[in-house]
């Protein structure tokens, strides 16, 4: 309930009756802020609601590609391509009969 959206989201709800608090002073200060606390727990189920609804998309074609079906014969097209790349030659090792004193 404490996270970084939901307090955002509780401030965006609660700002006209925090500037009416603490602005104009066209409302106590005590009710904007009491507005506020209400506010918080309302954007967390807002946003518990959100992340429930969206938190399946995406899944289902991980999933898909994910677990093989049993029986299916793999083909060298179904595998991804796997490469090395490599940059210049490989550094010289140091012996300690190379170098002379």
């Amino acid at each position: 309930m404490a996270r970084f959206s939901t307090l955002f989201l509780a401030l965006l709800i609660a700002s006209p009756a925090l500037y009416a608090g603490f602005v104009t002073h066209a409302l106590s200060m005590q009710t904007a802020l009491l507005r506020l606390l209400i506010a918080v727990p309302v954007a967390a189920v807002m946003l518990a609601l959100f992340r429930m609804i969206t938190g399946g998309y995406g899944r289902r074609a991980e999933e898909k590609r994910a677990e093989p079906k049993p029986g299916d014969q793999e083909q060298e097209g179904d595998q991804p391509l796997r490469a090395e790349a490599t940059a210049g030659e490989p550094f010289p090792q140091r012996r300690s009969e190379d170098s002379t004193p």
